[in-house]
């Protein structure tokens, strides 16, 4: 199945590898700089950019919950958030540039407040994250506005994953699911392509990508060889970061490696089968 998410951008089994540039928090808390990472992500080779839309407290219920093990150990969790989030009020000027720059700007609502504000924009897909994806109230209001949907995997269970479907189904079937591994940054060796194809059986959606938190982008690339056509990496811009993200995002111009690659593979891939050649 084809999913059309503009004029321009589409994605099946057979297209073009695409790119997803995820913000997240490598804006460390700057409004201008979270607006030139969107205008460098797509000058770099991204197809779309990805930001977050939530407020900490749709997060945390515990404000004093501790983060035990990880990459984050130590640390608040609501307070981790706090740093992380990207204000409400920054999303206007971000959809207003990225409209004028044709950059397809999107993003993960984590609550029915947070879906209530991003719609306003009009984004052209949404995605759920796999913390959001057991919210079955917050899926099928998303799924209502009949858009592309990007569903992440990393901390479901099979049948959860298939529950988020099936309420989705009942509006639209434009669903895309992302395979992931949700441990930050993630070893190369916890990567499995095998679940790719695990997935596809399992749930019947033929468009899976994946988002990759591994540092690098070896397992980016090796993912279209697996029939990945659509991969998410974090993004940051070259120079010095302090993003709770740094370690597993990419810079620019690995960003750029990652679009030249791609577009190799797609001459690879995207050849009819001739048997002469």
């Amino acid at each position: 199945m084809e999913i059309k998410i503009n004029n321009n951008i589409k994605l099946c089994q057979n297209s073009k590898p695409l790119i997803i540039a995820e913000v997240s928090a490598n804006h460390c808390g700057s409004k201008q700089k979270f607006l030139k990472h969107i205008l460098t992500a797509k000058k770099c080779g991204a197809d779309l950019v990805k930001i977050q839309t939530y407020e900490p407290d749709d997060m945390v219920v515990n404000k004093k919950f501790i983060i035990k093990k990880g990459l984050w150990k130590n640390k608040n969790l609501w307070k981790l958030y706090q740093k992380a989030q990207t204000p409400y009020n920054w999303h206007i000027d971000a959809f207003k540039l990225a409209r004028k720059n044709k950059i397809e700007l999107f993003s993960t609502p984590f609550s029915i407040k947070s879906l209530r504000f991003l719609k306003k924009f009009r984004p052209k897909l949404y995605k759920i994250s796999s913390f959001e994806l057991t919210d079955y109230n917050l899926v099928n209001e998303i799924a209502r506005l009949r858009k592309p949907i990007i569903l992440s995997t990393g901390l479901a269970k099979i049948d959860e994953i298939k529950n988020a479907i099936k309420i989705i189904r009942r509006w639209h079937k434009k669903i895309i699911l992302m395979y992931c591994v949700s441990s930050y940054p993630a070893k190369l060796e916890e990567i499995n392509f095998d679940k790719i194809n695990i997935l596809r059986n399992e749930t019947g959606i033929l468009n899976i990508g994946f988002s990759d938190h591994s540092i690098g982008t070896s397992a980016a690339i090796a993912s279209v060889s697996n029939g990945v056509r659509i991969v998410e990496k974090h993004f940051k811009l070259n120079g010095e970061n302090n993003s709770p993200d740094q370690i597993f995002s990419i810079n620019e111009n690995e960003l750029k490696k990652l679009r030249f690659e791609f577009d190799n593979l797609d001459k690879i891939y995207s050849k009819d089968l001739n048997l002469e050649s």
